[in-house]
């Protein structure tokens, strides 16, 4: 099975942010869970992705998660 794993500046890219943002996401634990190998930050794609699920809402009125930055 193949993992495929995102940096922290293809996340960026993807979601439209800086790095700065995701790294102070990491420290107030908000996003995706992460890997930290090696003091290298990864992301996996299928935690981004679930991640992008939770985050859905149909309103601007719902209610988000602790946790739901996006």
């Amino acid at each position: 099975m193949s993992v495929k794993h995102l940096n922290q500046g293809q996340l960026a890219e993807r979601w439209g942010v800086s790095e700065a943002t995701l790294e102070r996401w990491r420290s107030e634990g908000i996003g995706p869970v992460f890997l930290k190998l090696q003091g290298r930050v990864a992301y996996r794609v299928e935690d981004i992705e679930a991640y992008e699920t939770e985050s859905l809402r149909k309103s601007t009125s719902e209610r988000v998660n602790a946790g739901g930055a996006l």
